[in-house]
C-alpha cells in the first residue's frame, strides 16, 4: 500500500502536498460559507456561479495547459503556480478581515484561481511520474488521492471551527501559510533523482493530445464518466451547506460534514493503493456504488444519518476518479502525458461550470434533496454509459463453460514500447517467413 515512500522525493512530496492540502481545504470549505451566508441570503445559485467560475479556466485553456505542462520544468512551474495561490488566499483573506469583500470581487478571486489551478493541475498530476518509475505510478497515485483526502478530514471541521471563534478571513490566511510547506518540498526535492522526462519526436503540437484520446475508445468512456460524475454528482459544497442549513446547523455543522464525507474517501484512496493496477470496470462500478449512495443520502431524516451516508458517498467517488486518474496515467504515453492529463482535469472540473449552476438552481428551487437525486441520476447515466462499452467492446461476456455466468477479460494497462534502434546485424540474419503456394512454387522448378 505504501511502496511509494521508498523514494525519496515522493516523500517529500507527500509531506509537502498534505500540509498544503489541508489548507486549501480550510479555504475551500470558508469561501463557500462565505458566499451562502455572508455575501449572500443562502443563495445556492451565487454558490453554483463561484465554483463555476473556479472550474471554468480548466476546459476553456485545456489545450495550452496540457502543452506547457509537458514542454517546460514541471518543478519550477509549480513553485510558480503555488506563489500565485498563496497570494490570492492572503488577498482574499485581507479583504474580508477590513470588511471590503463584495459578491462580484468574490467571484473576480474565484476566476483568477481557476486560471491558476489550470495550470497548476496538469503539471502537479503528470510530476508525480516523475517522481516514482511507471510501476509504481498507480500507487503513488493514490496515495496522492490519500493525502488529499486525509486532508480533506482535517481541513473542513477545522475551518468550521475558525470561523465560528474568530472569522472567515482568518481561515484565507491560515491557507497561505501552508503553501510554504509545498514550495518547500519542491526545492528539497532531488532533480538528480527525477525519472527522466520522454519527448515526442518533432515539434511538440497542442493537439498531439486530442488526437490521441481521440484514437484512445477507453480513454473516450473513461472521460464521459469522469465529466457527468464531476458535473453533477461532486457538487458537494452546495450538498453539504444546504443540508446542513435544512438541519439547522452552523458553519461547524457543514465543515463537519465535509470531514465526514472525507472518512469514506480516504478509505477508497487506500484500498485503491492496495491495488497492483487500475482497471477500468473498477471506475464503472465505483460509479454505480456512488449513485446508490447519493440516492440513500438524499433521504436521509436527520444530520447524523445523512453524515454516515457520506461515508459511503466518499468511498464511492474517490474509489471511481483515483482508479480513472491511474488508468489515464499508465497507459498513456509518456510524451503527450501532460496533455492527456490537462484534458482528464479539464473534464473533470470543467464539467464543474456546465453542472454546478443548475444543481444550484435546483437547490433553491426545489431543495437540496432533489439536487442530490439529480447527481445519482447522472452518475446512473454514467454508469450506463460504462457498462455498454463493457458489452460492445467484448470484454464482458458469457462464460465459456458455464451457460448462465458473466466474465469480464481482463482490463490491464496498455504498454507503451518505445521503438528500437535498427541494427544491420540483425536485418541481415532474421530470416522473414514468405507465405507461398507450394504447387506453383514445384511447377516453377520443373
Amino acid at each position: 500500500m505504501f511502496r511509494s515512500f521508498s523514494v525519496f522525493n515522493y516523500r517529500v512530496w507527500f509531506i509537502g502536498a498534505l500540509v498544503s492540502n489541508i489548507g486549501a481545504w480550510m479555504q475551500a470549505t470558508a469561501l463557500s460559507w462565505v458566499v451562502l451566508t455572508e455575501l449572500t441570503d443562502n443563495d445556492a445559485a451565487a454558490m453554483g456561479i463561484t465554483m463555476a467560475l473556479q472550474f471554468a479556466p480548466p476546459l476553456l485553456l485545456v489545450g495550452v495547459t496540457g502543452w506547457v505542462a509537458d514542454r517546460f520544468e514541471r518543478r519550477r512551474l509549480l513553485v510558480v503556480t503555488q506563489g500565485l495561490l498563496l497570494l490570492i488566499g492572503v488577498a482574499i483573506g485581507i479583504l474580508l478581515l477590513v470588511g471590503v469583500m463584495t459578491l462580484p470581487l468574490m467571484y473576480t478571486f474565484a476566476l483568477a484561481l481557476g486560471v491558476v489551478a489550470a495550470f497548476d493541475n496538469p503539471a502537479r498530476q503528470a510530476f508525480v511520474s516523475d517522481l516514482v518509475a511507471r510501476e509504481a505510478a498507480s500507487n503513488a497515485v493514490a496515495l496522492n488521492a490519500a493525502s488529499f483526502n486525509g486532508a480533506r478530514m482535517i481541513g473542513p471541521a477545522l475551518a468550521g471551527v475558525v470561523i465560528v471563534a474568530v472569522g472567515t478571513g482568518w481561515v484565507f490566511l491560515v491557507n497561505g501559510v501552508t503553501f510554504f510547506a509545498m514550495i518547500i518540498a519542491l526545492w528539497l526535492i532531488r532533480t538528480d533523482e527525477l525519472i527522466p522526462r520522454v519527448h515526442a519526436p518533432g515539434a511538440s503540437r497542442l493537439a498531439d493530445g486530442f488526437r490521441y484520446v481521440a484514437r484512445r475508445p477507453d480513454l473516450i468512456v473513461t472521460f464521459a464518466m469522469v465529466f457527468l460524475v464531476g458535473a453533477f454528482g461532486m457538487n458537494f459544497p452546495i450538498f453539504a451547506s444546504t443540508m446542513a442549513i435544512e438541519f439547522g446547523q452552523e458553519a461547524d455543522g457543514y465543515g463537519l460534514l465535509s470531514s465526514i464525507l472525507a472518512v469514506g474517501s480516504l478509505a477508497g484512496a487506500l484500498l485503491a493503493a492496495r491495488r497492483d493496477r487500475a482497471r477500468i470496470r473498477v471506475v464503472i462500478g465505483g460509479t454505480l456504488l456512488f449513485a446508490a449512495a447519493a440516492a440513500v443520502s438524499a433521504f436521509m431524516p436527520t444530520y447524523w444519518a445523512y453524515a454516515v451516508t457520506l461515508m459511503f458517498t466518499g468511498f464511492a467517488v474517490v474509489t471511481m476518479l483515483t482508479t480513472a486518474n491511474g488508468y489515464v496515467q499508465t497507459t498513456t504515453d509518456p510524451a503527450l502525458r501532460g496533455r492527456v492529463l490537462a484534458l482528464y482535469m479539464a473534464i473533470l472540473m470543467g464539467g464543474t461550470p456546465v453542472g454546478a449552476p443548475i444543481v444550484g438552481w435546483v437547490a433553491d428551487e426545489w431543495g437540496p434533496r432533489a439536487a442530490i437525486l439529480l447527481g445519482a441520476v447522472a452518475a446512473v447515466v454514467a454508469f450506463a454509459i460504462g457498462a455498454t462499452w463493457l458489452i460492445v467492446s467484448g470484454r464482458l461476456h458469457r462464460h465459456e463453460q458455464r451457460r448462465f455466468r458473466l466474465t469480464i477479460d481482463e482490463t490491464r494497462p496498455l504498454t507503451i514500447v518505445p521503438p528500437e534502434e535498427f541494427s544491420d546485424q540483425i536485418a541481415q540474419t532474421t530470416p522473414i517467413r514468405v507465405p507461398s503456394d507450394d504447387r506453383e512454387t514445384g511447377r516453377r522448378a520443373s
